[in-house]
Order: C-alpha cells, then structure tokens, then sequence
C-alpha cells in the first residue's frame, strides 16, 4: 500500500504547455455543454505556467480560433501579426533571398502572430482556470499509476526533499497521487513518462521512429531603429555544411528579436556542437547588423520532434492518451507545432468528455484517434511528410528542392506514391576518426558567448543536494565506449554545459555530470550514441525558469 495521499479527478493532463491547456479548456467547454460537472486537473513541472515552455515563435492561430474565438481581446499574442517574411540562404559572407513565390502557398506566413509562447500559455493557464481547472505548478509527474487490469490509473507527483544519497532529508514530502478517470500525457518532446508509455504499450509498432532537432534560442533587446514589428527571417546554408537545420529571428513586440538556430540530431560528426553553430552563426553581417548596439536578455534550449506524420505513434491506450508533442505534431517546413499540439489535445479532450459522459472508464479513447486522422492536423503532415526524410538524407541543397518538388506536388493533389522512412538519430554518429575537429571561434561576449553565461540567462536552478536526474544505465560507458570512439560527444551536444570529461589527458578520465545547469533540452537522452543516459524529471520546480520565451 502506498502511503502518498490521493485525490480523484475525472482528467489528469501531465504538462501545461499549449496542448495540455487547450485540452483542459475543451474538456471544461464540452463538459459545460453537456450538463456535466468535470473536474480536471494539470501538473506543471516548472516552478510556474509558462517557465519551462520556449519556442520560436510563429503562431498559426487556426486551432486558438477554434478554441476561444475571442482570444484577440486580451491576449498578448495579439500584440504583433507577421507583416514580412523572409527566407535567407547564407553563404559564410553574404545573403540570398529565397524567392517566396516559388514556396507552396501553405508557407506563407500570413495572418500568424509572433510573440512568446510562455507568455500564450500564461495568458490560456488564466483562461482554463476561470473555467474550474485546477493547475499545479511545481508538481513533476514522477510515475505513471496502473490499475490491476493493466490500464492508466493516474500519476504520482515526485517526492521532495530526497538528498542526493536517496535518503529523506530534514524536509522530506512524499508525493502525491492524481487517480483519472483518463490521463494525457502533454510533457513536450521525449516526455519521460510518454517514453515509458511508448515501450510499455508498444505504440510505435506501425510508426517510424521519432527524429529530432535542438533548437537554441536568445532573446535580445536591440536597436529601436532597427526593430521592425512583425519581421519573420528564416535562414539555411552557412555556417553548417555536413548537417542540417537553420536560423530563425522574428522581430516582436517592445523592440525584442527572438532568434535562434535549429541543428538536425542527425548529425554525424562527433566533433559538432549546435551551441557554438548558433553562436557561429550570429556573427554573419546579415545576421550581426540586425544585433549590433543591443543586448542579450535571455537564453534557453529545446529538443524539437521532426519526425513528422510517419512518426505519429498509436494515441491512445487504456485509460489516456498522447497529446501534442508528446506524439509529435510539429509541421517541420513550415517551422510550426503549436497549432496542431493544441488541436491534438482538443480532439483529446472531446473524446474524453464523450467517454466520462457515456459512464465509461479506462478504456481507449479510440474517437480521439478517428478524430486525428480525419482532422486537418493529418492532413496537414501528410502533405509534408517527406520534407525532412528528403533533406537528412540528401543535404541541404539537392534535399531541399526535392522536398520543395514533393510539397508543390502534394499541395496540388498529386499523391506521392512512397512515404520515406526515418533512423533513429542515436545511430548516426561517425567514430571520431572519420570526422574532422571542428575549431569554433572563442566568443567575443558581444554577439557570441561561452555556454555558462548562457545558462545564467535561463535562469536554471535545481535543489543542489538532490538525485542527479541524467542517470546512467551503465556508469563506465562514457568513459569506456563513448570518449575512445566519439570523443564523448555529450560535452559538445548538450547546451548547457551539462556534461565534462575531467582528467582527459590522464589515465583516469572521468564523466562530470553537472546537472544544476540542465535546460531540460533532452538533447542527452536522444542523441547519446550508446543510449546510456535516461532523463527522468527532477524535483519539482527545478529547471530553467524562462520569463518571456
């Protein structure tokens, strides 16, 4: 018998990201609509609604409208509509703007909105409790519940206050269960517990596998001469040859940019680092002229699904459900995730209601995967599911304009006959000695900087004495495998300075996990080439604390 308390909801939604709050919201409105009285729960891990959530970010507001139709009278997205959108193609000094009429029309940016994603979630977390939802930041789902039939039973929150030994320290709380008649699981990218759902009830079975991007990102205050509301630049090309990814910088509200740069984890030199491509990539005139006379405000980093509609896994099982990333909905081409995230919990939340409705309980919520597939969230990835297989595997250059061929055909009915599949981005990696060492330029701490002032801006903090939440399955790997065949990459994947190599040039090398720095990326538990370390949630709270990304 556990002795954590335990509080019965009719809905338990892990994660108050964008699809995790729209699904409160629909369930709270279909309930309403009904006569029914639904008590919904969301657990949030980071100390605050919005804290741990980054993102570009260009907003398609097609599933906002079909939420709350009203939103633009108040909500601070509203703020700044994209008014120009540019497509960039750098070489290592100059630029090319891409002609825009030569993209299919469903890339144009028009009549989206660029602002914080943070600050939409913030601004739905106070629209979901003026329904009733009660919201929990600072409570980590820690364990997935399961009833004596095999099926979902709810969550356990993370106990708080275990020293670093697994002892119960001087304030120790054990954790507290959520019981549901249905959970969802809206945890973001490689969601610890939707990982264990995923093996567990083998969701993946007629899925490709899942494939990855890190995204990093700044927000800087620049010049108001230079600051052009609305602004949407889009880069590929330089500074990456051997991989592939790019640059985004959307001119928002209060003469702020957001840029960052987004590097495929299906990489293969050992010797890369995505942080010091971003900062790489900065210093381009294009790039340093919009940045020059400004000031660097904050910093943050994000793992980011590319794998598309062929790795959309099975949505359901007994007693919940996959919603936004978690599953991966993200529109890759078009750069864009949270509209379909947020449709995904809808259509979640309506066959909830339906179920809870008809008296039923613990089953699969299969109305929600006739929904999905019927929906324009499918169709939408399917016209553009072989864009990324195209360019992982061609380059930037000749898979681009395959990708950009197959789109125009998709987009004017014309069915590709094949749907490419992908590898996982773990099996990727060449033995350092087929690669070249990549030298990065030392940062200039104007335009450029060192992976530890970054992480000051994040705002990261974690209980210091607590278990290290980057457990290794087997602790002599890193040492053993990873250093002689990869140069143990994780120092160079991760952004956050996580991950050190003491004593290299010694004969007792060691692993140094700091994980007081970790951004929560779970860029480590994707792209370790042995699939030796496991990111599970810290205490609750811990994390990066990001105010406005």
């Amino acid at each position: 018998m556990s002795n954590r308390d335990a509080m019965p909801y009719d809905l338990v939604i892990v994660g108050a990201g964008p699809a995790g709050l729209s699904a409160a919201i629909r369930a709270k409105q279909a309930a309403a609509s009904k006569g029914l009285e639904l008590s919904v729960c969301v657990l949030e891990k980071g100390s605050e609604v919005g804290a741990h959530i980054l993102s570009g970010a260009v907003i398609d507001p097609k599933a906002l409208d079909e939420l709350l139709p009203d939103w633009r009278e108040g909500c601070p997205l509203a703020e700044t509509p994209v008014t120009e959108n540019h497509h960039w193609i750098l070489t290592k000094g100059k630029k090319y703007e891409f002609p825009h009429a030569l993209l299919p029309t469903f890339m144009n940016n028009k009549g989206t909105y660029t602002g914080s994603l943070g600050n939409l979630c913030r601004w739905l977390a106070g629209q979901a409790e003026a329904l009733g939802v009660e919201i929990f930041p600072g409570f980590a789902a820690a364990e997935v519940l399961f009833n004596e039939d095999g099926s979902v039973k709810g969550v356990a929150t993370g106990d708080m206050g275990v020293e670093r030994d697994g002892t119960h320290g001087p304030n120790y709380q054990p954790g507290l269960e959520l019981h549901a008649k249905y959970t969802f699981f809206a945890e973001g990218v490689r969601g610890h517990l939707s990982k264990q759902l995923i093996a567990r009830f083998d969701l993946r079975k007629d899925s490709e596998p899942q494939v990855y991007g890190i995204g990093i990102k700044e927000l800087w205050d620049i010049d108001p001469k230079k600051h052009e509301p609305g602004r949407v630049i889009h880069t590929q090309g330089w500074p990456l040859s051997d991989a592939w990814g790019g640059g985004f910088l959307y001119h928002q509200a209060n003469n702020q940019v957001a840029l960052g740069f987004v590097v495929a984890l299906s990489y293969r030199n050992p010797h890369l680092s995505p942080f010091d491509e971003m900062q790489r990539w900065k210093t381009h005139p294009a790039i340093r002229a919009i940045l020059e006379g400004g000031r660097r405000v904050s910093y943050g980093a994000r793992a980011i699904n590319e794998g598309g509609w062929q790795a959309v896994p099975k949505l359901t099982f007994p007693g919940g459900a996959l919603i936004g990333c978690s599953a991966g909905f993200v529109n890759v081409p078009r750069i864009k995730g949270s509209h379909t995230a947020m449709k995904s919990g809808m259509m979640a939340a309506e066959a909830a209601v339906e179920a809870i409705a008809s008296q039923r309980q613990g089953d699969e919520l299969t109305a929600y995967t006739t929904a999905y597939q019927s929906s324009w969230v499918e169709k939408e990835l399917r016209v553009v599911r072989n864009t990324e297989p195209f360019v992982s595997k061609f380059g930037g250059t000749v898979g681009t304009l395959l990708a950009g061929a197959t789109m125009w055909a998709e987009h004017l009915g014309i069915r590709m006959p094949f749907t490419m599949g992908h590898e996982p981005d773990h099996t990727k990696l060449w033995r350092k000695e087929h690669c070249w060492p990549i030298e990065y330029p030392k940062p200039d701490g104007v335009i450029s900087f060192d992976k530890l002032s970054s992480v000051f801006l994040s705002n990261t903090n974690h209980e210091e004495n607590q278990p290290v939440h980057l457990t290794l399955k087997d602790p002599t790997v890193p040492v053993s495998i990873n250093l002689p065949l990869y140069d143990e990459p994780a120092q160079r994947y991760c952004p956050a300075g996580v991950y050190e190599i003491v004593g290299a040039d010694t004969d007792a090398p060691r692993l140094q996990i700091n994980a007081q720095n970790c951004v929560h990326c779970k860029t480590c538990d994707i792209k370790d080439p042995t699939q030796n370390i496991n990111w599970v949630t810290p205490e609750g709270g811990g994390g990066p604390n990001y105010p406005n990304m």
